[in-house]
């Protein structure tokens, strides 16, 4: 079936959970929390391109009443969060989460935390394994608080990206250059994931997940050199946060460049899960080395990095610059369908999402009438798809670009913090009506 704007959103399940994603540090603001090492990066000159931070944000901490109300406006079935930890490591930290889920339910709206997005308190580090323990600390406390009226938990939002720009490129907090020195990183990220599912369980939990960011890579070319740089890259970005987790080992020749006990450890990482999280926005057309460095969607790439990331031509693109192609939707779900079978849990697509300015953003309802249309390909194709949850709510503090890039279906003055509905509000609404 052809994906066409002008077609009909196909009908879902009658249990398919439609929802919006937001995370702590990009809507909350700082007041009443502790500093994360987005705080400390966001301070330095140079490090988020408007020179702006996210101090205030959304306000969503003092606001999230009107927040909520939008949500209950909207239709959804769930609302996915991120439960910040230095916030929760604050006197009465809590309690706001405690106030947020609270209203969410009483709006008839399932909350979905995830324990952690990014925002990592000062003083710990992913390159020092006891930060793995710490995590599943925090979600022991979260969960105790929480957990008689939360169902669904995330333990880890793309630990890959927090790895790769956060710890290999530096691009984002806490900015460090390490190239393929930040693999711990990525196994201690994993080992917390393992350990969290483990804590989760002893406080009742029972329907949990990892996310992570995955979509299809191209070779440049068909030359071997492109193919094989590909299939490199294809392993960091789909391969290297799912196989621990789900098979219980590494990719080739990668378990060996990690830290401690491996073997050991990923009996803890593969800790059963109930569904599995999918963050899609675009594929990737990746070739050879091409002996410089080069910047590719604001990203500056070392020229000795094993590949280059290429632009995909003849393709739209959002403001932000990224690809719209939502038929890589499908191709990545029946990929992952056949490349891991029965070990592939249900899948819920996470984030999916778009930057474009403007409140009549017909761009936007394009974009996700598109890939909706492409995610039911997916479902007729035998992948278990349990739900769509569209990044953002609300536009937001989007990391080191700033306040530059607007992805929420809801606009926010971030002078005066009004909220106003756009056009994909309105469209997102009426795609909910029609599915009940």
């Amino acid at each position: 079936m052809a994906i066409d704007v002008g077609n009909p959103i196909p009908q879902f399940p009658a249990d398919f959970l439609w929802g919006v994603s937001t995370s702590a540090h990009q809507i909350e603001g700082a007041a009443g929390r502790g500093p994360s090492v987005w705080d400390a990066f966001s301070g330095e000159p140079g490090k988020v391109k408007d020179g702006s931070t996210a101090e205030v944000a959304c306000d969503h901490v003092n606001r999230y009443r009107e927040d909520v109300s939008l949500l209950a406006g909207l239709g959804v079935d769930a609302y996915r969060f991120s439960v910040s930890w230095p916030r929760v490591q604050a006197p009465e930290g809590l309690d706001f989460y405690d106030r947020l889920v609270d209203e969410l339910l009483a709006a008839g709206i399932r909350p979905l935390p995830t324990l952690f997005h990014w925002d990592l308190p000062v003083g710990l580090d992913w390159l020092e394994r006891d930060t793995a323990s710490r995590l599943a600390e925090h979600a022991a406390v979260v969960a105790a608080r929480l957990g008689d009226r939360v169902q669904k938990w995330i333990t880890l939002n793309e630990p890959a990206e927090h790895t790769l720009l956060g710890h290999a490129l530096g691009t984002h907090a806490p900015g460090r250059q390490l190239l393929f020195d930040a693999l711990p990183v990525a196994h201690h990220q994993l080992l917390a994931h393992g350990l969290t599912v483990q804590a989760l369980r002893a406080a009742g939990a029972t329907d949990i997940a990892i996310t992570n960011s995955h979509g299809p890579v191209w070779p440049a070319s068909e030359e071997q050199a492109d193919i094989e740089a590909a299939a490199f890259y294809d392993t960091l970005l789909n391969r290297l946060f799912v196989e621990p987790v789900l098979l219980g080992e590494y990719p080739d020749g990668l378990g060996e460049l990690m830290p401690g006990d491996v073997a050991a450890d990923l009996k803890t990482i593969s800790e059963p899960i109930d569904w599995y999280g999918i963050n899609y926005y675009a594929p990737t057309r990746v070739g050879a080395p091409q002996g410089e460095e080069i910047t590719f969607g604001g990203v500056s790439m070392p020229a000795e990095l094993p590949f280059s990331v290429r632009e995909i031509e003849g393709v739209p693109t959002t403001d932000f610059g990224w690809p719209v192609v939502p038929e890589g939707l499908t191709e990545l779900l029946t990929t992952f369908r056949s490349r891991y079978a029965d070990k592939l849990p249900p899948v819920v697509i996470t984030e999916n999402g778009c930057s474009y300015e403007g409140l009549d953003d017909q761009s936007r309802i394009a974009y996700h009438a598109t890939h909706l249309q492409a995610l039911h390909q997916a479902l007729e194709a035998g992948v278990d798809v349990r739900g769509y949850f569209v990044w953002s709510l609300l536009d937001n503090f989007e990391w080191a670009e700033g306040y530059a890039r607007r992805f929420g279906l809801v606009h926010v003055d971030f002078e005066t913090q009004k909220r106003t509905p756009k056009a994909s509000y309105a469209w997102y609404r009426e795609v909910l009506r029609a599915q009940r």
